[in-house]
C-alpha cells in the first residue's frame, strides 16, 4: 500500500497524504486533484478502492488500426492533447496483425470503465467487418466519436473530411493538366471512404471505367501492386485514397522506367508528415487534422458531460496541396 501511494503521488505530483485522502474519501482535496489521482490509478493498473469503483474513469480510449501510416499518429497527437487539456487521459490502443483486435480493446476499455472512446480508421468503415463491439458500447451508453466515413446505423457522431470535395479537387487538377486516363487506387470494396471517393469520381467525370479502378491494402506495397496493373492499362493520372498508396504508385512507375511527373502524375490523400520531403514532393489532398481532432474532442466531451449529441456527421473541407508529383500529361 505504501509503495502504491508513493508511485501514484509521484505520477500526479502531489504528496502521499493527498493520495491517501482521495483513496479514503476524505475532504480537503480539490476535484481536479481527485480526478488526477483516480486517473493515475487507472493508468498505472492499480485497482480503485471499492467505494470508488462505481465511478467512470477519466480515461478515453483512442483506438487506431496502425501507426505506420503517419496520418494516425497525427490524429493521436491532436486528439490526445485536446483531451489532456480537459483533464481526460488518452489510452492509445493500436491493433497489430495477429494480436489484440479492436473488439478485444473495447472489452479492455469497458473493464477500465472509460469515459469514452474515439475510433479512427476502424472496422466501422468496413461494411463486411464485425460490428458487435460497437453495439456493446452503445448499449452501455459509452460516449463514442468516429473519425471519417462509417457504415450506417451505428448511431454515433462522426467527424469526417469531405471525400466528395477531395476527389473533385484532385480530379479537376489532373484533368486540367491534360490527363484523360485517370485511375483510382482505393481501399477494399466494402471500405466506406473509398466507396465515397469512387462515387464522387463518377459524379465529376460522368463515367469511370472499372478497368481504371484498382483496390489495394492501405500500404506502399498495396499501391505498388495496384498501380502496376493500371499503368499497363494506359493510366497516366493517379488519384489515391492515402499517401502511402500514392508513394507505392510512384515506386511502381519508377520500377517500370517511367518518370514522375513527366509521364505519370500522382495525387495522394491526407498530406501526412514528410510528404513535402519525398522525391518528388507529393501532390496530395490535405485533411484538416487540427480542426477535425478538436471537433472530435468537443463532441466526446459534450457526451461525457451529459449533453445530448445527435449521431450526425460533421464534414470538414479538404485542401489540394500541389507539389511536384503532378505535371502536364505526356503527349501522344
Amino acid at each position: 500500500m505504501t509503495r502504491r501511494l508513493a508511485v501514484v503521488a509521484k505520477k500526479v505530483g502531489v504528496s502521499e497524504a493527498t493520495v491517501s485522502r482521495v483513496l479514503n474519501g476524505k475532504p480537503g482535496v480539490s476535484e481536479a486533484t481527485r480526478q488526477a489521482v483516480l486517473s493515475a490509478l487507472d493508468v498505472l493498473g492499480y485497482e480503485r478502492p471499492t467505494q470508488l469503483r462505481g465511478e467512470r474513469a477519466r480515461l478515453v480510449g483512442l483506438v487506431l488500426p496502425e501507426l505506420q501510416n503517419p496520418i494516425f499518429p497525427a490524429f493521436a497527437e491532436v486528439i490526445g492533447g485536446a483531451l489532456a487539456q480537459l483533464g481526460l487521459t488518452p489510452v492509445l490502443c493500436t491493433q497489430t496483425r495477429g494480436g489484440v483486435s479492436e473488439a478485444d480493446y473495447v472489452d479492455l476499455l469497458l473493464q477500465q470503465q472509460v469515459s469514452g472512446v474515439v475510433f479512427a480508421g476502424g472496422l466501422y468503415a468496413q461494411a463486411d467487418a464485425p460490428h458487435e463491439h460497437y453495439r456493446r458500447l452503445a448499449e452501455r451508453n459509452i460516449p463514442v466519436v468516429l473519425v471519417n466515413a462509417a457504415i450506417e446505423h451505428l448511431g454515433f457522431p462522426a467527424v469526417s473530411c469531405d471525400d466528395a470535395v477531395a476527389v473533385e479537387q484532385a480530379w479537376r487538377h489532373l484533368a486540367s493538366l491534360g490527363h484523360e486516363r485517370i485511375g483510382l487506387v482505393l481501399g477494399p470494396g466494402d471500405h466506406m471512404p473509398s466507396a465515397r471517393k469512387l462515387a464522387a469520381a463518377r459524379a465529376v467525370a460522368g463515367e469511370v471505367p472499372e478497368e481504371h479502378v484498382a483496390r489495394a491494402m492501405f500500404s506502399i506495397e498495396g499501391g505498388h501492386a495496384a498501380a502496376s496493373r493500371l499503368i499497363e492499362r494506359g493510366v497516366t493520372g493517379f488519384l489515391c485514397a492515402s499517401d502511402p498508396l500514392a508513394l507505392g504508385v510512384v515506386r511502381a512507375a519508377r520500377r517500370k522506367g517511367l518518370d514522375v511527373p513527366g509521364q505519370i502524375s500522382v495525387v495522394g490523400y491526407d498530406d501526412s508528415a514528410l510528404m513535402n520531403c519525398t522525391e518528388p514532393p507529393l501532390t496530395t489532398v490535405r485533411q484538416p487534422i487540427e480542426a477535425m481532432g478538436r471537433a472530435v474532442v468537443e463532441l466526446l466531451n459534450a457526451q461525457i458531460s451529459g449533453s445530448a449529441v445527435a449521431p450526425d456527421e460533421l464534414l470538414f473541407e479538404p485542401e489540394l496541396v500541389v507539389r511536384g508529383s503532378t505535371a502536364q500529361a505526356p503527349r501522344p
